[in-house]
């Protein structure tokens, strides 16, 4: 059964590690489809954070757009896929990292990850995408 809009929005807002994917910008290669930490809050955009020079970033880059997917099986099945534009492509910074850590990591290993990721991942970019398409499901009991 699909979800409301409200119920898709929460799902999506809550901290899911996603699988992204986007056509390759390489010819003769599959989608690339990849997990990704996001920041997404109710009717706003949705940003990842990733590598400039990354195929993610490279693909994405060159897309335009790409798409997400989240899901859990307990207590039910339940996915959200969102799909849309890119919006804004801006250079991250390293409030950016803490936030986005923040939401994955325990309190306690932020620090040490943020000091360790902003020092060695090399030039970051946040990249902003305006859900358009959405398909969503809970399988309820099943």
């Amino acid at each position: 059964m699909a979800l409301t809009r409200e119920e898709r929005e929460q799902f999506l807002a809550e901290p899911h590690v996603a699988a992204l994917s986007v056509n390759a910008a390489e010819e003769g290669r599959a989608p690339l489809t990849v997990p990704i930490w996001y920041q997404y809050a109710p009717g706003g955009d949705l940003w990842i954070m990733t590598g400039r020079d990354s195929r993610k970033g490279i693909s994405i880059a060159g897309a335009g757009r790409f798409s997400i997917m989240v899901d859990r099986v307990t207590p039910t099945v339940r996915y959200v896929s969102v799909e849309g534009p890119v919006v804004a492509t801006l250079p991250a910074t390293r409030d950016q990292l803490v936030e986005i850590s923040s939401r994955y990591l325990p309190a306690e290993r932020v620090d040490a990850y943020v000091d360790f990721a902003w020092r060695e991942h090399g030039e970051q970019v946040v990249i902003h995408m305006r859900p358009q398409r959405w398909l969503s499901s809970d399988l309820g009991g099943v």
